[in-house]
């Protein structure tokens, strides 16, 4: 029996609409008017953020590797634990995430510094 693969990811373009399953992540905002084509790095830092099982494997099902890559590149919401977790997971360079670089973490200790 062959191991599960980790990442599959079979779509390259945003979905439509969101399933409601994913409405408990999406508690500050009116969930019925999100867009995933205009706020598909907010979804995805939110899934990669909060998400369960079940919502990482909507988010790789229909979200690119790209996509998920950049918003762990060049997106600031992602906490570093988080973001340190997926760029093992998607085999990104650790240089390459915003939130792990030393500057940005130093930035992060000014506003929380615990």
């Amino acid at each position: 029996m062959r191991p599960k693969q980790i990442i599959s990811i079979n779509q390259t373009t945003s979905p439509s609409t969101l399933p409601k399953f994913l409405e408990k992540y999406f508690w500050d905002v009116d969930f019925e008017k999100i867009d995933p084509e205009v706020y598909s790095q907010d979804i995805l830092a939110r899934l990669l953020e909060y998400g369960d099982e079940k919502a990482v494997n909507w988010m790789k099902e229909n979200f690119s590797r790209h996509q998920i890559a950049d918003v762990l590149s060049h997106y600031r919401l992602v906490s570093p634990k988080s973001a340190n977790f997926w760029a093992i997971i998607f085999n990104i360079d650790k240089r390459k995430v915003l939130c792990l670089q030393k500057h940005y973490l130093e930035i992060r200790k000014q506003h929380w510094p615990y």
